[in-house]
C-alpha cells in the first residue's frame, strides 16, 4: 500500500499544476478538515490565527510557538485524506529557525506549508502595523527552507507568502518583485499574494510570476472576483482562510445568546432548524469514527472485557441523528 503522506503530497502537486482554480477553505481542527473533505473541496488550511484563537483564545501575534503548530498538524495529517497546506507564520525565526521548523512540519505529515516575510513578531495580515523584513533575509529564509525540504522530501511544498500590500513601507512594485523573486531567487513551489487590492493586481502578479499564485482578496474599492474571474485572471489557489471556524464561532454564539435568553427550548428549535436543512447534518459519528472503537474491541479484546451494548443505553444528543433530508425520505 502507498504511502498514504506521499499520496497527499504528490496530490497537492497536481493541483497547483493545474490552468483552473482550486477552492481552498481553512480553519484550525481536524474535524473542519474532515468537514471539508466530506462537502466535497480537495485541499484545506490550517490557519494560523485561527489555532492561537480557538486553542488559546490569544490574537495572531506569533504568539503559538513550532511545537503547537507541529503537534495539532499532526493531529489534523492523522484524520484528513485531503492535502492540508499549514501557516507557519515566519518560520520561528530567521533561516536557521526556519530550517528545522520545516523539517518538523514535514515529518507531521501536511502536504505543504507557507512562510511569510513579515517581520517577527507578526501582526495579522487582517490588521495595521505590519511590517516586512528586508528582501535579501527573506529570499535567505526561503532558500533555507527548500534545502531542510529537499534533504527529506522533494515532494513537499514550500509557499512563501508576500505581505508587503499594507505594511509599511509596501507598495504593488515591492510585493510584484517578491512574488517573482521568492519563486525565482528563493525556489518556492507557490507564492502567496496576500490582501491583493485589485483585478489588475491579480493579473499582473499571476502572470509574471514563475509559479503557481495563491491569493487573499483584500480588496474594498472592488467587489470580490467570482471564481471564473480568479481563474481567468490565473490564480491557482483562491484562498477563505477562517471561513469554516468562524461561521462555527458565529453559530456558537447565536445559540448560546438564545439559550441564556429562551431556555431549553432554543436548542430544540436549533435542532429543527438543522434537521431541515438542505445538507442535512454532518454525522458526527462517521467524522470522528465512532465504529472503529467496536471493530477494535471486538477483534482483540477478551470475552470478559468485551462491554454489553444490547443491554446499556446512552442518552439522546442534538447531535445523534445524522440521516440527511434524502436519506429520510
Amino acid at each position: 500500500m502507498e504511502d498514504p503522506v506521499r499520496v497527499k503530497r504528490r496530490t497537492f502537486r497536481e493541483i497547483l499544476s493545474r490552468k483552473t482554480l482550486t477552492v481552498m477553505p481553512g480553519g484550525f481542527s481536524p474535524l473542519y478538515a474532515r468537514l471539508a473533505q466530506q462537502a466535497g473541496f480537495e485541499t484545506f488550511f490550517l490557519a494560523g490565527s485561527q489555532l492561537s484563537a480557538f486553542l488559546y483564545g490569544v490574537p495572531d501575534n506569533g504568539i503559538i510557538g513550532l511545537r503547537d503548530l507541529a503537534d495539532h498538524a499532526r493531529h489534523m495529517a492523522a484524520r484528513a485524506d485531503i492535502p492540508i497546506l499549514i501557516d507557519a507564520d515566519t518560520g520561528f525565526g530567521n533561516a536557521v529557525n526556519v530550517y528545522y521548523a520545516v523539517q518538523e512540519v514535514i515529518r507531521t505529515g501536511v502536504a505543504a506549508m507557507q512562510i511569510e516575510d513579515q517581520e517577527a513578531p507578526k501582526k495579522s495580515s487582517t490588521l495595521a502595523g505590519r511590517r516586512c523584513i528586508p528582501y535579501d533575509e527573506a529570499v535567505g529564509k526561503i532558500r533555507a527552507a527548500v534545502a531542510a525540504r529537499d534533504a527529506l522530501d522533494p515532494e513537499f511544498v514550500i509557499c512563501a507568502r508576500v505581505d508587503t500590500l499594507g505594511a509599511e513601507g509596501g507598495s504593488f512594485e515591492e510585493t510584484l518583485r517578491r512574488c517573482i523573486g521568492y519563486a525565482k531567487e528563493g525556489g518556492a513551489d507557490l507564492i502567496w499574494l496576500n490582501s491583493v487590492q485589485t483585478r489588475e493586481q491579480l493579473r499582473k502578479v499571476c502572470a509574471e510570476t514563475p509559479a503557481p499564485v495563491l491569493a487573499i482578496w483584500g480588496g474594498d474599492t472592488e467587489k470580490p472576483p467570482t471564481s471564473e474571474e480568479y481563474e481567468a485572471l490565473g490564480l491557482r489557489i483562491i484562498l477563505y482562510p477562517v471561513c469554516a471556524a468562524t461561521s462555527g464561532l458565529q453559530g456558537a454564539w447565536e445559540t448560546l445568546s438564545d439559550l441564556k435568553e429562551r431556555g431549553g427550548v432554543a436548542l430544540d428549535d436549533w435542532a429543527v432548524r438543522a434537521s431541515r436543512s438542505k445538507w442535512g447534518r454532518p454525522d458526527f459519528r462517521q467524522l470522528v469514527d465512532i465504529g472503529k472503537v467496536r471493530e477494535i474491541e471486538d477483534k482483540f479484546l477478551t470475552a470478559e472485557a468485551q462491554r454489553d451494548y444490547a443491554n446499556t443505553w446512552g442518552h439522546k444528543t442534538a447531535f445523534a441523528e445524522t440521516q440527511t433530508p434524502a436519506e429520510k425520505e
